[in-house]
């Protein structure tokens, strides 16, 4: 029973984790102004700040996706490069 509370509490705080980090990337992109008082070259150049900092998430998850690959037997100490 603590295992899936465990579980539970672990998917809320990601969510919450995440939601703040996203909410941070956004008011950093803007600095701090809303966008009612934003030229539309400050739109843009927050547009393109929120966008970067996307591809940089997905730049991370799938260097974790890659790094937690299992290997297989017949690979050096690189493993892309079977040994032959």
């Amino acid at each position: 029973m603590d295992r899936i509370i465990q579980m539970i509490l672990n998917k809320l705080l990601g969510r919450l984790v995440n939601t703040a980090v996203n909410k941070g990337v956004d008011y950093a992109a803007r600095r701090g102004k809303s966008p009612q008082d934003m030229s539309p070259e400050e739109l843009q150049q927050a547009r393109a700040g929120k966008d970067m900092a996307k591809r940089a998430r997905q730049a991370a998850k799938l260097t974790r996706r890659i790094r937690k690959r299992k290997r297989p037997a017949d690979c050096g100490p690189f493993p892309l490069i079977p040994m032959v």
